[in-house]
């Protein structure tokens, strides 16, 4: 029997007001099979002001059990700075 497995999403919803608090704009799976590395463009709902803020950047680790994917690790980068920095590092490390 072939089972489908839903692709994962970090899109939020509050539960006492059904309003959304996280926003995926776009995603990026980076490796598949049974752990699947993913990278989310997202946007977070300020509590304060209720506008949604500068997109951030989910990684996500998921690992496929009982046909579902389960999150295993993350990390988020912050802002525009961060993603500069890692760029840079990236590029050096592999000589980009």
């Amino acid at each position: 029997m072939s089972m489908e497995i839903e692709e994962p999403t970090v899109e939020m919803t509050d539960m006492e007001t059904g309003e959304q608090v996280i926003k995926e704009l776009d995603k990026a799976v980076l490796t598949k099979g049974a752990w699947q590395t993913m990278m989310f463009l997202c946007q977070e709902k300020n509590a304060k002001t209720g506008e949604f803020g500068e997109p951030k950047v989910y990684l996500r680790r998921y690992q496929k059990a009982g046909g579902a994917f389960k999150a295993r690790s993350k990390f988020n980068i912050s802002g525009k700075a961060q993603a500069e920095a890692i760029i840079e590092n990236l590029k050096k490390w592999y000589n980009i």
